[in-house]
Order: C-alpha cells, then sequence, then structure tokens
C-alpha cells in the first residue's frame, strides 16, 4: 500500500472508534484502540516505536517513542488534548525527519467531531 493508501484505512479506523469510544480518554486508551482496528483491516501496526536521534555522527538513544506506524511507512501521533498546538505539528514534523519517513497522521480525539482534527504532516512526499 502507498502511504496515501495506509492514511485513508488510518483515518476510516479513528473515525470508527472515535465514534464508540467518544472523546476524554488517554491517549494510550485510544492508541490500543486504533492499532487493534487497524490490525483488523490486515495491516502491520507497531505502538511505541523507539526512535534514536543522531547527532555529529553519534546515534543517541533519548527515549523518543512514536505512538503508532503503520505499515513501516506511517507515523500516527495520537493526542487527546483540548486544544492542539503548532508545538505537536512540529513534533510530527521532526520524527518524520528522524526516521526517513514520508507522512504522518496527528489525531486529536478530545473533540466532539474528529473531522477538523485529523492532519496530515508530509516530510517530502
Amino acid at each position: 500500500m502507498t502511504e496515501n493508501e495506509i492514511s485513508f484505512e488510518v483515518r476510516r479506523a479513528a473515525f470508527k472508534l472515535h465514534t464508540e469510544l467518544g472523546p476524554g480518554l488517554l491517549e494510550s486508551v485510544y492508541e490500543v484502540a486504533l492499532a487493534y482496528e487497524l490490525r483488523q483491516r490486515d495491516l502491520l501496526v507497531t505502538t511505541q516505536v523507539p526512535l534514536p536521534m543522531v547527532y555529529a555522527g553519534i546515534q543517541m538513544e533519548v527515549g523518543f517513542r512514536l505512538d503508532v506506524v503503520v505499515a513501516g511507512k506511517v507515523i500516527v501521533e495520537i493526542k487527546s488534548v483540548e486544544t492542539l498546538q503548532e508545538v505537536h505539528f512540529k513534533q510530527l514534523l521532526t520524527y518524520l525527519k528522524l526516521s526517513g519517513l514520508k507522512l504522518g497522521q496527528l489525531i486529536n480525539f478530545n473533540v466532539v467531531s474528529l473531522k477538523d482534527h485529523m492532519h496530515r504532516v508530509v516530510n517530502g512526499l
């Protein structure tokens, strides 16, 4: 699947679980539920993926964790906050750059309607 096809499945799964669970839960709850929904669609899903940083030619284990990676191609950063901030978008873009991946989805589940709270973040796609 292409990044765009995976992104479409992520959006479908996110809408389904938000309809079932609603807003107000912890990010970890949405992460587990989203991973389950994506696996039900026969997608390879990994959660809490460690992401090292290379600085000055040295790999540093600094504790970055990607919430969800789908098919080794798309990062899904899950939030459950009142309002997404610019730093959330920058964080995902940094993760994309560090990982070499091209597409990320930033999803805030702590909203009444999910429609305007799922965002694509692109790194050279």
